[in-house]
């Protein structure tokens, strides 16, 4: 293999960070009925592959702006360590202020959401937290009081079990690194990926960095940061270079490998090398001066962006968790008669809903679930997904945001165009039509549910509380990617990978991976060979 391009194997098999910014979902729904007798009123959300929880955290971050609602996330993942990081990531979120400042909180989500290294008290946070989800994982009861926006009830009973085997390990220290030695393990993605041009990877990543991903809207992400990603895994570096050492064991995923003919249960790293964590929250900005040029070029860097937009994400969040304290913002203190400080109105209570994995040709046969949903997302890796049957879980008057492929850097051009249309076709065929009016995208595709008077995406402000017009402009969203095959968490005693070095062969295509099958037809898992070198017995976990 000489180049890379267009063979796919860059953004892996696992997702864990969106490759598309995140939105708000209210702005994406139709708005509130005006004639509605409900006192509050609910939003329903469905999603497939949102992979790190963005979108609900800029949704909730955003939802003062808006009418007040009770809101429904049903979230559906294809491996259950994504649904452990969703897991982690809202805890961190709605943490106690008063227990965990504003700053530690957005540097403890950013190194741990982006980064394949941490540093030794962020990794001893994520082993705390990890046991204690461990043990509510298994309690009902202490879970729901625990943890109130958090719906377990929907998980089969061996993916509950699954679930705290993902936590049990994150909690884990008794093996250290060798357990996950994340640094060899990227090296040997790296390597597997490049191929030939492994010692030319500085400048394969400054093409893919200036050729790809500044000519397609991410500007902003500096040479620096993006190839220290690309070497390491390491993309926000908050602290001096030495003092990320510790692997971060919330990247581990499972996968089946066939190793002299038998199916072998591998634990490695089988996510992005590619494109990174900077799309997410690091190329839009609510304050327009930290996307201002000097000379042609960004004054702030894709870092820089992302630290702003999630201390303010997370300065907003506080009124959820404890509205009481609202980190100091002005905006959530009013003054009272006699200018002392009242809190801001409490907000509707919010769940997360987790569905089973690979329900969701399945979700049409609960009368719960058919005609219930006003938004339905599907990231780029899930379009595979959408069928009539999922089309019937949406309301009428329903909407339908589709991610596309913008931000995969191995897609050329042409397959860019092949899966839009391919994700029109699909959405046609499971009753949507396409959403006039509004800014053309090359990010999200939108679509309404047919039968409908076709609405303008202007229509869905709300005449009173409409958030400001940089809140409606459509920040790109989430991102789930492709899934080569999809195994379960590992089990306890399930022995953990080596570092293994897969064949080029191994790798699905791009097209594959990306470009959804005909029909409802899931992509099929494939067979990976371990090479003669990694022949070595797997140690017991």
């Amino acid at each position: 293999m000489t180049t890379p391009a267009g063979s796919g194997t860059g953004f892996g098999s696992v997702s864990w960070w969106g490759l598309s910014p995140a939105v708000d979902l209210q702005a994406e729904g139709p708005p509130v009925d005006p004639d509605s007798q409900a006192e509050n009123p609910e939003l329903n959300v469905l999603l497939l592959g949102s992979v790190d929880g963005r979108h609900l955290l800029r949704t909730l971050a955003r939802a003062a702006l808006w009418p007040r609602r009770r809101f429904h996330f049903y979230v559906l993942e294809n491996n259950l360590e994504a649904v452990a990081r969703h897991i982690l990531i809202f805890s961190l979120a709605l943490e106690d202020p008063e227990k965990m400042g504003l700053q530690e909180r957005s540097e403890t989500f950013l190194e741990v959401w982006g980064n394949a290294l941490l540093r030794p008290p962020v990794a001893a946070f994520v082993r705390a937290q990890a046991c204690r989800l461990a043990h509510l994982v298994p309690e009902p009861d202490r879970l729901a009081e625990q943890l109130p926006w958090l719906s377990l009830g929907a998980l089969k009973f061996r993916e509950r079990d699954a679930l705290e085997a993902v936590f049990r390990f994150w909690a884990g220290g008794e093996k250290g690194p060798e357990a996950f030695p994340m640094s060899r393990l990227w090296d040997s993605r790296l390597r597997q990926y490049l191929g030939s041009r492994y010692d030319a990877r500085h400048g394969v990543s400054d093409w893919d960095l200036h050729m790809k991903l500044h000519d397609r809207g991410a500007r902003v992400i500096h040479t620096r940061e993006f190839r220290r990603w690309r070497d390491t895994g390491v993309a926000f570096e908050l602290r001096d270079s030495s003092a990320y050492h510790v692997p971060n064991r919330t990247l581990a995923s499972g996968r089946l490998l066939s190793h002299r003919g038998e199916r072998v249960a591998a634990r490695g790293y089988w996510g992005d090398i590619a494109t990174g964590p900077f799309v997410a929250f690091g190329i839009e900005a609510d304050d327009e001066t930290l996307l201002r040029t000097s000379n042609g070029q960004p004054v702030k860097t894709a870092g820089e962006i992302t630290e702003h937009n999630v201390a303010e994400l997370f300065r907003e969040m506080a009124a959820w968790g404890h509205p009481r304290a609202a980190e100091g913002d002005p905006e959530q203190v009013q003054g009272g008669a006699e200018g002392s400080p009242e809190p801001a109105p409490a907000l509707e209570p919010f769940t997360v809903h987790f569905l089973p994995l690979d329900s969701a040709h399945t979700l049409h046969h609960k009368s719960c679930y058919k005609g219930q949903f006003q938004l339905l997302y599907v990231a780029c890796g899930m379009v595979h997904l959408l069928s009539p049957e999922l089309g019937a879980c949406v309301a009428p008057g329903g909407r339908l945001i589709v991610e596309l492929a913008q931000f995969l850097v191995d897609l050329r051009q042409e397959q860019l165009q092949a899966f839009s249309s391919r994700v029109g076709e699909l959405a046609q065929a499971a009753g949507f039509a396409p959403q006039l009016g509004g800014k053309p995208s090359d990010t999200f595709a939108r679509f309404y549910k047919a039968g409908d008077s076709a609405p303008g995406h202007e229509d869905q402000a709300v005449e009173s509380g409409t958030p400001p017009p940089e809140v409606l402009a459509p920040p790109l969203e989430a991102t789930g990617w492709p899934s080569e095959n999809r195994t379960q968490p590992l089990e306890p005693g399930t022995p953990p990978s080596e570092p293994l070095k897969l064949t080029s062969e191994s790798q699905a295509s791009l097209l594959e991976a990306s470009v959804p099958p005909t029909g409802s037809q899931a992509p099929k898992s494939e067979n990976q060979s371990v090479p003669p070198e990694t022949k070595s017995p797997i140690p017991d976990l």
